[in-house]
C-alpha cells in the first residue's frame, strides 16, 4: 500500500505480485489514481538499467550476484521525497520518522480508497503555512522547518527536476537555501531514480564504504568518492550495493540516542 499526492491529486495505490505468473497488479484510488498507475512501472524500476552496472570490486560483485533483480525505484515526485529527507538532517531515523508520522498525520489528509487508517502527505501550501509550534510539536527545529517552507513555497520549480539531468536537477534543489549536496542526493536517488547521485555529507556512509572497500573506518568523503570512481555513472547503485551487502565497521561508540526535544 502506498499514498501519494500526484499533479492530478491524492492516491492510494496498491501493489500485488503474483510471483508465479512473473507479474505485478496494481489498483489505485482518487483523483490521482491514473497518474499513480501510469508511474508504476518507473517506481517498480522499469526505467532503471542494472545491466550498465560492471562491478569492480569482490565484495561489490558478490552482493550483485546475490541481488539479480535489484532495480532503483523512480517516485517522480520531488516534495514529497525532500520534505521527509529535509527532517532527517542532523538527527536520529527514529527521531526523522516519528516528526514525520506526526506531521502527517496531523496536517494530511484520509487516504481514498479502502483503507481507512492511511494518510496522504499534505500539499506545498500546507507545508508552507505550518505554524512554528506545529514544527516544535513534531519535534523538528528551526532551521529543518524553516528549510521545509522554503522549499514548498517553489515546490513548482522543485518538481520541474524530476524531469532534468542529474547536474541540473541537484543545482536546482540546492539552490533552496537549507538544502546541500546531502538532501539533493538523497532525494533525487528516489524522485528521478538517479544511480550517480552519491551521498556525501554522511556521518556514517563514507566509513561504511571505506571499510567495505579497502578496510578503511576512517574514510572521509574524498576517500569514499575515490573508491567510487571506478563507478562513475552508478556510485549510487554501488554504494546501495556494499551497503546490502552489510559489511561495517565495528561499533566504536555507544548508540546515538535521540534529542531532549520535546514532542508535546
Amino acid at each position: 500500500w502506498r499514498t501519494t499526492r500526484t499533479p492530478q491529486g491524492p492516491a492510494t495505490l496498491r501493489v500485488s505480485a503474483d510471483r508465479s505468473a512473473g507479474r505485478v497488479k496494481g489498483e489505485a484510488w482518487g483523483a490521482g489514481a491514473a497518474w499513480v498507475l501510469d508511474a508504476l512501472p518507473a517506481l517498480l524500476g522499469a526505467g532503471d538499467d542494472p545491466g550498465a552496472f560492471v562491478p569492480r570490486h569482490r565484495l561489490v560483485h558478490e552482493s550483485h550476484r546475490r541481488r539479480p533483480g535489484l532495480r532503483l525505484t523512480r517516485t517522480g515526485l520531488v516534495l514529497e521525497v525532500l520534505v521527509p529527507t529535509v527532517l532527517e538532517q542532523k538527527v536520529t531515523a527514529d527521531e526523522a520518522y516519528r516528526s514525520w508520522r506526526r506531521l502527517v498525520r496531523a496536517h494530511g489528509e484520509a487516504a481514498p480508497g479502502p483503507d481507512a487508517g492511511l494518510c496522504v502527505v499534505p500539499d506545498a501550501r500546507t507545508w508552507a503555512m505550518l505554524p512554528s509550534w506545529e514544527w516544535h510539536r513534531a519535534g523538528v527545529d528551526g532551521k529543518r522547518s524553516a528549510t521545509i517552507v522554503r522549499a514548498a513555497r517553489v515546490a513548482a520549480r522543485l518538481e520541474q527536476a524530476a524531469a532534468m539531468p542529474p547536474g541540473e536537477a541537484a543545482a536546482r534543489l540546492e539552490a533552496v537555501p537549507g538544502i546541500g549536496p546531502w538532501t539533493s542526493a538523497e532525494t533525487l536517488q528516489r524522485s528521478n531514480g538517479d544511480p550517480d547521485a552519491v551521498t556525501t555529507g554522511d556521518l556514517h556512509l563514507p566509513g561504511i564504504i571505506g571499510y567495505a572497500l579497502a578496510g578503511n573506518r576512517d574514510a572521509d568523503d574524498a576517500v569514499m568518492l575515490e573508491l567510487l570512481a571506478p563507478y562513475a555513472g552508478q556510485r549510487h547503485r554501488a554504494a546501495r550495493l556494499v551497503l546490502l551487502a552489510g559489511r561495517t565497521p565495528p561499533r566504536r561508540a555507544p548508540r546515538m540516542y535521540r534529542s531532549d526535544i520535546s514532542l508535546i
